[in-house]
């Protein structure tokens, strides 16, 4: 779903003056309507000179929801759409994949919870190197602190690839570092340009097998939500929520794996805790805890919650020096 500035060229009653008294409101996407009372909603655009022309507009924007909404599926069906679809990307450690039972899952959101130097930039550069190179899929890098390290990617990728002739690998190197698409990102509104052309990209490029999208990477999402979050109203909220709309349902409707990363702050008793908050907590399908201590190459990860396996399992891994 859209923002609802883009949709105007489609649909004229969605114009500037009805743009206008949603932002009023705190409302900017189509998202956003599902989380307003709408009775009130209607009953507020009654009080303008304008209102029929208001009413029309959201009862449009609720045909627009309507179209969207998929058909229901049975138990059967969604198991056939995990196995034939939902495919395992290995996240590059041996440890990590066996603790993950497979490593990320395409169609799910996994998100890397851990404090600064933890090793979550340098496990989302590995996944992103072991995709292009094993899985042969595309990766798309959204970095919002200047991370991205190309050479480390590529020093990945020569680890990984275990071909003894030079321009053999040379060749499989340059077409795997051709397959990882990275955009700068500073904003949580320039993440959901990026996104929405992700979305159109991927639906109207959707038999071409070499713009599989296999990866989504967001590094990090909380940097981008933290900075929209507090005050009075409830549009940071509300766009937090529509960020994470966005992203499960990218990975769903298009069986990518996708790969967040959050940071910690103090909780209760001195003990860290997840940044973003409650909201934020019920939304990516599997949460996975990174620790290291300073100056090591050994992370320790924890399962904070999974839909198939208990909290609380945990592994170590090496990350290796560059």
């Amino acid at each position: 779903m859209a923002p609802l500035k883009s949709l105007e060229r489609q649909y004229p009653i969605i114009d500037s003056d009805f743009q206008n008294f949603c932002a009023s409101h705190s409302i900017f996407s189509v998202e956003d309507f599902l989380i307003h009372d709408l009775y009130e909603l209607t009953a507020l655009a009654e009080q303008h000179p304008t209102s029929e022309r208001l009413k029309e507009g959201i009862t449009q924007v609720l045909g627009i929801i309507d179209n969207q909404h998929q058909p229901w599926l049975n138990g059967m069906e969604l198991l056939e759409d995990a196995l034939r679809n939902k495919h395992f990307l290995s996240t590059g450690f041996e440890g990590f994949d066996l603790l993950l039972r497979g490593g990320f899952r395409e169609g799910q959101l996994t998100e890397l919870v851990g404090p600064s130097s933890s090793g979550k930039t340098q496990c989302c550069l590995q996944a992103a190197a072991n995709v292009a190179v094993k899985h042969m899929g595309r990766v798309v890098y959204l970095d919002t602190g200047n991370a991205f390290s190309p050479q480390r990617i590529a020093h990945f990728m020569e680890q990984i690839s275990d071909l003894h002739f030079k321009q053999a690998k040379d060749k499989i190197l340059q077409k795997a570092m051709s397959s990882i698409v990275c955009h700068s990102v500073f904003d949580i509104f320039a993440m959901f340009d990026l996104l929405f052309q992700l979305e159109c990209d991927l639906r109207s490029q959707i038999d071409n097998r070499d713009y599989l999208v296999r990866l989504l990477i967001v590094d990090s999402i909380s940097s981008l939500i933290t900075p929209v979050l507090g005050g009075i109203g409830s549009q940071g909220r509300a766009l937090m929520i529509s960020a994470g709309y966005l992203l499960k349902k990218l990975a769903h409707e298009h069986n990518i794996a996708v790969l967040v990363t959050n940071h910690t702050v103090g909780g209760d008793g001195g003990f860290c805790k997840p940044a973003l908050g409650e909201s934020w907590k019920s939304i990516p399908h599997v949460r996975l805890l990174l620790s290291r201590n300073h100056g090591s190459s050994i992370c320790s990860v924890s399962i904070l919650k999974h839909p198939a396996m208990a909290s609380g399992k945990a592994t170590e891994f090496v990350i290796s020096e560059f």
